[in-house]
């Protein structure tokens, strides 16, 4: 196996990993409700009940308010579709890789400033930051491979098949050779 085709799969094994989060972090926004339930009843923390409490009756009298996380849960899955052309052409798709990295970053200053509007709990918003901080992780490293990529060579692909050789030139006669000085 080829240098560029070892780089190849572990840039699709990374991006396969990153994909695999994504989509399970944003197929987590669909069931919030029962998801609430089932974390109320392994953890007793009171920010936990309080958010309960909430989708409980946002749930009860204004469902129409949970759409929102429904869009939520929506994004990240279009987010995913995107990527596919990274694994498509990595090197021209970089682009996404990068465009993924700046959407890590501005979850930082999001979550410090929707936060505290929201009045939710800094230990909370830190929890909201560690998406950004762990998501760029395999974005660098995909990044870092598809700049190696790019630098290498391309790959010679397969040998064509030898084409007879082409026939040698008349050799000239003396006549022409006389013509000729």
């Amino acid at each position: 196996m080829s240098e560029r085709s070892a780089l190849l799969r572990r840039i699709r094994a990374w991006l396969a990993l990153f994909l695999v989060c994504l989509v399970l972090s944003g197929l987590t926004a669909f069931p919030l409700v029962s998801e609430l339930h089932w974390a109320n009843a392994l953890v007793d923390n009171e920010w936990l009940r309080r958010v309960g409490d909430g989708l409980d009756r946002a749930d009860s009298d204004y469902p129409f308010l949970l759409y929102g996380t429904d869009w939520l849960a929506f994004a990240h899955l279009v987010i995913a579709v995107f990527f596919y052309g990274v694994h498509r052409d990595p090197v021209r798709n970089i682009w996404i890789v990068e465009a993924g990295m700046i959407a890590c970053a501005g979850i930082i200053p999001l979550a410090l400033i929707c936060g505290p509007i929201r009045g939710i709990p800094v230990w909370w918003s830190l929890i909201d930051m560690a998406f950004g901080v762990f998501g760029v992780i395999p974005l660098l490293i995909l990044r870092c491979m598809i700049k190696r990529l790019e630098a290498l060579p391309a790959d010679p692909g397969p040998t064509p098949a030898l084409a007879p050789a082409p026939a040698p030139a008349p050799a000239a006669t003396p006549a022409v050779v006389e013509a000729r000085s």
